[in-house]
């Protein structure tokens, strides 16, 4: 952008693409940083919602693979995307490109407002329903929890302290210690209380909910997109590593699920606010579940670090672009943090962790509230692929997408599917994110008018 315009000029865009990253991620690391994505803090809370949505085991487990599947379609679109256009900008860049500076806007406005924060809240509230296994701090435990982990590492991150890369490690292993165990002591030890109950069949409604949760769980691959301007050998490694990827985390999925089923049984999974916790106090006794509670927390608090990281640094971006956000994009010198970045994305954040205890479901509503803007723009970003191959046929593809144009076609119909149901069948949450995006179109005229 302009040093006083709204929108990059030629020759700035220009000289970003010039200045691009250098490729310094080799294959495996691309398949450590996805996974590492992808298997978050939401794989020990959905399977309990995704059980409540299903008619029986069988249907639970089958619906998990099919989440790998349409995860699967979706990245072989995103590959041919990240390896035509490598960019560290990824889905904003693909969206500037095929649809302008307005949309492009509006994405930007949705990750400051509806879809960074929202996980923030989520992997907060997941924070707390873990920490309240280990002392209760009364009826609105895992709120207080929530507020109290998003309120000290945003001033951590504002003050200058920072988690260091080792520790970041370390929570990971911690995260996947926990799954395999889980996985373990699941299928070796617990067993259900009681018989399971036949559940009542499953309508349209539940499945799309049920959908919801498990691709939920699945998200996190298309961040392969922020990562294709330093992979090494992109044309070969961008799909081997996506298609590894999701291979490994749906077995990963498929075992804690099995896990939890043979452990719990169906219906008692669907009560549960705590699974992994719950299946651990099952097999072992309180010291396996105070001790599977802790290792949840202590992953969730560095997810919930990396992502207040990473999102203040987006709105920082969005200040340097929008001259309308430009107090978003002033730096410390102190303390060489995006301060005024952080403290917007904090307020927001707390905000919706009062929204989703006023509701009384905080981790449901998170999902309510990010689901519908997080499917629009995945739809967008689905139809772009077809937008740019018609405007940039001369733009080398170094990979094209199978079955063209019936795989994107598929995605697209996978991404409206999602993105009908997470408007049809939840709750007040979607529509308070409905419009919170919907407020950035006054915003954009705004921006166009102090441009103009």
């Amino acid at each position: 952008m302009s040093k006083h315009g709204n929108y990059l000029s030629k020759p700035t865009l220009v000289a970003n693409r010039t200045a691009a990253p250098k490729p310094t991620l080799a294959f495996k690391d691309a398949i450590a940083l996805i996974v590492g994505i992808v298997i978050g803090a939401g794989i020990f809370e959905t399977p309990a919602l995704v059980a409540a949505n299903v008619g029986s085991a069988g249907a639970a487990l089958l619906i998990w693979l099919l989440g790998g599947g349409m995860s699967l379609v979706g990245a072989l679109c995103y590959a041919e995307l990240a390896t035509a256009y490598p960019h560290t900008g990824g889905n904003y860049y693909y969206l500037k490109r095929a649809f302008g500076n307005s949309v492009a806007f509006l994405f930007a406005w949705a990750r400051m407002a509806v879809i960074q924060t929202g996980s923030i809240a989520l992997l907060a509230f997941v924070f707390g329903d873990y920490a309240s296994q280990l002392l209760r701090l009364g009826n609105y435990s895992a709120s207080l929890y929530a507020a109290l982990a998003l309120v000290i590492l945003t001033a951590l991150n504002i003050i200058g302290v920072q988690q260091g890369k080792q520790t970041q490690n370390w929570l990971t292993v911690a995260k996947v210690l926990g799954l395999v165990l889980v996985v373990i002591v699941g299928l070796a030890f617990a067993s259900p209380s009681v018989p399971e109950v036949p559940a009542e069949p499953t309508s349209q409604g539940t499945l799309g909910m049920a959908m919801i949760f498990v691709l939920l769980s699945y998200g996190g691959w298309n961040e392969a997109a922020y990562i294709s301007a330093e992979l090494r050998h992109l044309e070969r490694n961008m799909v081997r590593s996506l298609l590894w990827s999701l291979g490994i985390i749906t077995v990963i999925y498929l075992g804690i699920n099995l896990a939890y089923i043979k452990g719990l049984g169906l219906a008692q999974m669907a009560a549960s606010e705590a699974v992994a916790a719950d299946l651990m106090r099952r097999a072992v006794g309180e010291p396996g579940a105070w001790f599977i509670s802790f290792l949840v927390a202590v992953s969730t608090l560095g997810a919930i670090n990396a992502t207040i990281f990473t999102g203040a640094r987006t709105n920082y971006a969005l200040g340097k672009d929008f001259s309308l956000f430009s107090f978003l994009g002033r730096w410390h010198h102190r303390t060489k943090t995006p301060t005024y970045a952080l403290l917007v994305q904090g307020a927001i954040a707390l905000a919706l962790i009062l929204m989703g205890t006023l509701t009384r479901r905080g981790f449901e509503t998170m999902v309510d509230y990010t689901a519908p803007i997080f499917w629009l723009f995945f739809l967008l970003t689905g139809v772009s692929l077809f937008v740019l191959r018609m405007r940039e046929p001369e733009v080398p593809r170094p990979f094209r997408v199978p079955f063209y144009p019936l795989t994107p076609i598929l995605f697209c119909f996978i991404c409206g599917y999602l993105l009908y149901s997470s408007l049809a069948y939840t709750g007040v949450g979607s529509l308070v994110g409905v419009a919170v995006v919907a407020a950035g179109l006054p915003l954009l005229f705004l921006s166009r008018h102090r441009k103009s």
